[in-house]
Parts: C-alpha cells; sequence; structure tokens
C-alpha cells in the first residue's frame, strides 16, 4: 500500500459528505470522505494511502481529466511480470508504487527516467491515521 504524508488543508461537508483538501509537498490533493473521524482538523498532519491499482500513469498528458489528484512523478523502478507492471514513481521524498497491465506500458514505452503525471482519484485516496 502506497504512503503519502500530507497536512490538511480545507474540509468542505455537505450532509455527510466531506471534500478534505491536503498539501502534499506543495501539491494540492483532495479526498471524498462519507465517513471522517473528528480527529481530522485543518492543520493537522496525516497519512494517505492509495492502492497501486488506483494510480494511473499518463505520458506526455495535455489536456483536461476528471482526477482530481494529479502529481508529477519520475519512473525510478519497472518490474515486469507476465501481465502485469509494478512501476515505482517518485514524486518529492515519496516512492509510490502503480500497476497497471503490461500491454499499457509497453504501448507507453515507459522506462526508467521518464517524467510522467499520476492521478489518484479523489475517491481512491483514504487517511490511514492521524500524525503525531
Amino acid at each position: 500500500m502506497n504512503s503519502l504524508k500530507a497536512i490538511v488543508t480545507n474540509i468542505d461537508n455537505v450532509d455527510s459528505l466531506n471534500i478534505v483538501s491536503f498539501d502534499f509537498y506543495g501539491e494540492a490533493l483532495s479526498m471524498m470522505s462519507l465517513d471522517l473521524d473528528e480527529s481530522i482538523q485543518v492543520g493537522v498532519n496525516i497519512e494517505l494511502t492509495a492502492k497501486p491499482t488506483h494510480i494511473a500513469i499518463a505520458k506526455e498528458f495535455s489536456g483536461t481529466i476528471s482526477y482530481s489528484n494529479q502529481i508529477g512523478a519520475k519512473i525510478v523502478s519497472i518490474q515486469n511480470g507476465q501481465l502485469l507492471c509494478s512501476i515505482q514513481l517518485q514524486i518529492k521524498n515519496t516512492t509510490l508504487e502503480s500497476i497497471i497491465t503490461l500491454n499499457s506500458s509497453k504501448r507507453m514505452d515507459l522506462r526508467v527516467g521518464d517524467e510522467v503525471k499520476a492521478f489518484i482519484k479523489a475517491s481512491d485516496l483514504s487517511i490511514v491515521k492521524v500524525l503525531q
């Protein structure tokens, strides 16, 4: 599981739906949540997570897309399996894993050192814990 340390910057809520915004080393991230623990407040340091299969990758991306979380990253490792590909992405001082199909990796001609965009839907990001 991926781990991202961030600071809560804003919380918007309507009824039981919350949109929580974070600062991840200068990158803006957001998350949708139906249940939000009362310890989650603006200014609190937290640890976020996203499954490797929920991190999409774009190479030479231009245009607009509905993914709330779009982070510039550098590929530092690629491990090809028979069907899937594990890609390690360096974002600031954090390494994230993205798992995509081997066919997608080949089609995109992904290589170590490539600059890419990592995409995480707001519904795929979640808070693991509050940090002290």
